[in-house]
């Protein structure tokens, strides 16, 4: 049995599995119609989402399956008292396959721990959000047909922006990538994420400007800032329109650079710029649906074992 808890419990190769895969679901959607046809996700989300919780359901019911689960905390049994733990096993006796999204750092793995089933984190507090790392992954390879050699600039909440520790991490085992860390101080990277780029040797840059990087970059990595993740309201007034992406800023972009989004977008990118043919993050969106649908039949078709611990597999 299989977990996906962190962006690389996956190899290298699994993950290029992974995106061979979604290509072929994409160029043939019927093929895989009924692939997951008899099997059920429960889809257990106690923070709120749009596309994160509706691209997996989505997905499932595009394979064939179908979807148990709840939207908020509020409609789980987690309001009379639950622990993650119960509510884990007792899902394990209704589905094949559990999505988890809970604002505790460390809840995804705690629950595979206990679960009978296959067990994806959709996030997990500002820790990690791997799905997110492999939609990422599936949209750079797409438009740029490679996952190496590039400069990648990450902008704005890299302190609390798990998908951006997800995707520095995956992307740190490729060759030969720069990175460009562009964000106010008190919204850097986690002492880690600059430990995982130093220990892989990548070429970092950190800086509170993005206009003087922008025609360096081959991928533009943009981030709201998450009023969710503040304690002072005050500072998240202070920080939260630091970075604005507008067409002043693309004219300074290579012709080809592709800007990605995790969204929900508030106002760190303008409208204006969604007409920009190298605006990727709509895309995004449907690269999302069909790696998902690729992990679940990876997932659901992995041999029943042991347990895997997420911290100790053959890929860390």
């Amino acid at each position: 049995m299989r977990h996906l808890i962190e962006s690389t419990d996956m190899s290298a190769q699994e993950v290029t599995d992974l995106i061979d895969l979604a290509i072929e679901i994409d160029a043939n959607p019927q093929g895989y119609a009924d692939r997951c046809k008899g099997k059920i996700m429960a889809s257990l989300f106690y923070e709120p989402s749009t596309r994160t919780r509706l691209s997996f359901e989505s997905a499932m019911l595009s394979l064939g399956g179908q979807v148990v689960g709840f939207a908020s905390e509020s409609s789980s049994s987690a309001t009379k008292g639950e622990s993650l733990a119960d509510t884990i096993r007792v899902v394990s006796n209704y589905s094949d396959i559990a999505v988890i999204r809970h604002p505790k750092e460390g809840s995804a793995l705690m629950a595979s721990q206990f679960s009978l089933i296959p067990v994806i984190n959709a996030g997990d507090g500002g820790h990690e959000h791997p799905t997110q790392t492999l939609t990422d992954l599936l949209t750079i390879y797409s438009v740029k047909g490679k996952l190496s050699e590039l400069t990648i600039g990450f902008c704005g909440d890299l302190k609390f922006g798990r998908t951006v520790h997800s995707l520095i991490k995956a992307l740190s085992r490729y060759a030969d990538n720069r990175y460009v860390l562009v964000s106010p101080f008190e919204l850097r990277p986690p002492d880690y994420i600059y430990t995982i780029l130093r220990e892989n040797k990548r070429k970092t840059v950190s800086d509170e400007r993005l206009d003087d990087h922008m025609r360096d970059l081959d991928i533009l990595y943009m981030t709201r800032v998450q009023r969710e993740r503040f304690f002072n309201e005050e500072d998240y007034v202070r920080l939260k329109d630091s970075y604005i992406l507008d067409t002043a800023k693309m004219r300074l972009a290579k012709p080809d650079m592709a800007v990605l989004h995790p969204l929900p977008r508030v106002n760190e990118i303008a409208p204006e710029v969604d007409k920009d043919p190298r605006a990727k993050y709509f895309e995004q969106v449907r690269y999302g649906k069909l790696i998902r649908m690729a992990l679940i039949i990876k997932l659901l078709s992995a041999p029943v074992g042991r347990p895997i611990d997420a911290y100790d597999t053959q890929y860390r």
